[in-house]
Parts: structure tokens; sequence; C-alpha cells
């Protein structure tokens, strides 16, 4: 299977570091394939023959005896993957103008009643689920203003890692560059 591994809260603010090029190392150490990295925030791309229900548990304990750090790895294979990317609108962006994040969401808290939980400013803030995420958008000019600040340590907060949309769209990009299954 085709996955992407996301891992929570590495190399933010100087905490958790992990060296990219020591990841990929503990991914093929566990059998993992094709591994790739990208950028230094946690987003695995590569194979494995292992379904995803075990697959989390093997590289959680592998990260923690390859770095002695305790890090949550949320998996997606390249179909809930490709969900999530599409679901961004094509007009979402993240640049000088916009800021556009998708909130992956752990299962525990997966369901499109979760957007009723969120601190979402009318007027400010334009939030759209999929299955596995909450795609979230705002004019950077109203970053101050959104609602999305209030979200850190609540426990809601806790059961997501957030990845900026480009990055998104990026790693479905690299699933297409792993070989066919």
């Amino acid at each position: 299977m085709r996955y992407v591994a996301l891992l929570r809260g590495i190399n933010v603010g100087g905490k958790k570091k992990v060296e990219m090029a020591r990841l990929r190392e503990t991914f093929t150490r566990v059998g993992a394939d094709h591994v790739s990295t990208y950028i230094a925030s946690g987003n695995v791309v590569f194979t494995h023959s292992r379904p995803a229900t075990t697959l989390t548990g093997v590289l959680e304990r592998a990260i923690e005896e390859d770095f002695e750090l305790s890090i949550d790895v949320l998996l997606r294979d390249e179909p809930a993957i490709r969900v999530i990317a599409a679901a961004i609108p094509s007009t979402w962006t993240n640049d000088e103008t916009m800021r556009t994040d998708v909130l992956f969401l752990w299962d525990h808290v997966d369901s499109e009643e979760v957007v009723d939980q969120l601190p979402v400013r009318e007027g400010i803030d334009e939030v759209e689920y999929a299955p596995g995420a909450i795609i979230w958008r705002v004019d950077r000019e109203n970053l101050t203003k959104s609602g999305k600040g209030r979200l850190a340590g609540t426990d809601l907060y806790k059961a997501m890692t957030i990845r900026n949309c480009n990055t998104v769209r990026r790693l479905a990009t690299m699933l297409d560059q792993l070989p066919a299954e």
C-alpha cells in the first residue's frame, strides 16, 4: 500500500528534533520501501505491505527507539490523501494573501460534526470538512481575527496535526511518484 505518515509536533520551535535522513532510515528499518520525506515537519511518503491498523504502532515504537521521543503518527493511505487533497477548493491557497491549512484528524474525532466544535469566526474563517480532515481558510489580513488560534491547547487540537494546503497537494503528487502496487 502507498501511505503518508504525518508526525505530530516535530521540529517546531526547536523541540522534538527529528532529522529527516534518520527518519527515512527508521521507516526503512521497519520494512517500508520507497521512503521519502517532504520538508522537515514530519511528512513521510512510502510503501509498506502491512495494513494501517498495525503499521501506526510499529512506526511510533520505531521512532521512539531511534529518537527517544514519543511522537504521535497519523497514517493515511493513498485514497484518503487523494480525497482530502481533492476537497481543497482550487482557489484556496497558502500564499501572501491567504492561508489555508488542513487539520488532519485522528479517527476518534473524525466526523462532520467536529465542525460544530470549531471556533469559526463568521465572515473571517471558511471551513470545509473532508473525511479525515478539516480544511480551514482565512485571508492573511484577518489572521489575528481568526478563531483558529483559539484551538491551541484544546482536547480537539491534541487530536489533530496540521499542514498547509501546499504541503498536502505536494504529498498527493509524491504518491504519484511511487511504484504502482
